[in-house]
């Protein structure tokens, strides 16, 4: 007798049951669905990309996934040890995202309005909900040498309405400029802006007291200077606010006058258009150099040990040639890290495990293509079916579509007798014609639904 192989898990590449699926693809769909109303346009770009390219930032060499050639051409050197001609797997999208602008640039109209809904790879250590393959979804506005200040508010807009219709507990998006808080370093006479912004980024995880110990060590920074950055990150408001606490803790100057402005303009703009979203949170620092405006991370109430669900900001060098740079607005969803925490706190689940909504009964092999016939006139109008796959007794065939979570039978007329349709889950059957028959408007689509957690799309 032969033996069975035995398969292990792979730790950190999620496979989810067909029903968990329901609940990605609900996601997804959402996901572009309001992007495309806003104007957006999906691309997606190639999976891999040349090493040397992807390691140019130097700090994630430990997280790129090589890819090497089993059966190597004969002479080939596959060793990898030309970063220039070695491919790794994409770890975001914004790498790809600055290679595509420049190649298509031509092709291309700007300010480009773009989303993408793709795999990366990351070879870090697996966690829950942090996985090494997964989804991402990034939606960017680029621009051409130029982009205007108010696009920050609005790409914050459209992931708050992505957010709000999905079956999510209240939601808040905490926004700050690095403009604010450079002008306030400045102010109180820190120079080092950066290795500031680097350190008060690590407070939700270490904590006020090891975040002062590091101000004063990497930062250079005073006893006094080091209670005033704390001070200005423990700074709040659902408005404008902010400004007179900042200018009290002795934020002063054109640029803080500036950050406060943009600031400002941001949470009037998103108030405006999604009510209860927006609070300005001075902790926010997104601590990478990369980012030179406006900065975002979404959390969900609740779940704040999560972290951010929804993170980004404005850049002003997305990519650049000797003609033109690329200045930009985005905000990334971990999409697979969010659908985990969806599941495992059953926030969500499908109405029903499959998308079939009818199970087109067979009254025996003989008959199978006259319900073959109803099965096509059904998803002719976009009816999901299936035919029964033996022609076992009627009981047979219902329990199957109970077991599968089918909600309809249809039974199609023997001897020129009307077609039947039963509703299994409260036994009522009447007759029916395919050419015309409709289901109940929230069975014909699976619907994803708030699971017994209570998670209901909204804002805090």
């Amino acid at each position: 007798m032969a033996k069975t192989a035995k398969t292990s898990r792979l730790s950190g590449f999620p496979e989810w049951l067909p029903a968990e699926r329901l609940v990605e693809q609900h996601v997804i769909d959402v996901f572009r669905e309001v992007a495309e109303l806003h104007g957006f346009s999906g691309i997606e770009t190639r999976a891999v990309e040349p090493l040397e390219q992807l390691l140019r930032k130097g700090e994630i060499d430990k997280e790129v996934y090589v890819l090497r050639r089993l059966h190597a051409e004969e002479g080939a050197d596959d060793s990898g040890a030309d970063a220039s001609r070695t491919l790794g797997l994409h770890f975001d999208l914004t790498v790809p995202l600055a290679r595509y602008v420049l190649e298509h640039q031509n092709d291309l109209v700007f300010p480009l309005r773009r989303f993408q809904i793709q795999k990366v790879w990351r070879g870090e250590r697996p966690q829950v909900g942090r996985f090494r393959e997964f989804y991402q979804a990034d939606l960017d506005v680029i621009g051409q040498d130029s982009l205007p200040g108010h696009v920050e508010a609005e790409v914050a807009i459209v992931m708050a309405e992505i957010l709000d219709r999905l079956p999510l507990p209240a939601f808040t998006i905490h926004a700050n400029t690095r403009r604010l808080s450079e002008g306030f370093f400045r102010s109180i006479g820190l120079e080092d802006h950066a290795a500031v912004l680097r350190n008060l980024d690590k407070l939700p995880k270490i904590g006020p007291d090891k975040v002062r110990e590091l101000l004063l060590s990497d930062a250079g920074a005073s006893e006094e200077q080091a209670q005033a950055c704390l001070d200005f990150a423990s700074i709040r408001t659902r408005d404008a606010s902010f400004a007179e606490r900042v200018r009290e803790l002795g934020g002063s100057g054109e640029m803080v006058e500036q950050g406060i402005a943009e600031l400002t303009a941001v949470l009037e703009r998103v108030e405006a258009a999604v009510p209860g979203v927006i609070l300005a949170d001075l902790s926010i620092a997104r601590g990478l150099d990369y980012y030179t405006g406006t900065v975002f991370e979404t959390f969900v109430a609740g779940h704040e040990a999560l972290g951010s669900v929804c993170s980004g900001g404005r850049y002003d060098s997305l990519a650049a040639d000797n003609r033109h740079t690329y200045p930009g607005v985005g905000l990334s969803i971990g999409l697979s890290r969010l659908v985990s925490r969806m599941l495992s706190a059953d926030l969500a689940r499908p109405a029903r495990a499959v998308p079939t909504c009818v199970l087109v009964s067979v009254t025996d092999e003989e008959h199978r293509p006259a319900s073959d016939a109803v099965a096509r006139a059904l998803r002719g109008r976009g009816i999901s079916c299936e035919v029964a796959p033996t022609a076992a007794k009627f009981g047979k065939q219902i329990r199957y579509a109970d077991r599968r979570g089918i909600p309809f039978v249809w039974f199609p007329g023997a001897d020129g007798s009307d077609d039947e349709v039963k509703d299994i889950r409260t036994g009522e059957q009447v007759v029916a014609d395919s050419a015309g028959w409709e289901p109940p408007a929230e069975d014909r689509c699976v619907q994803i639904l708030a699971g017994q957690a209570g998670g209901e799309g909204g804002r805090a």
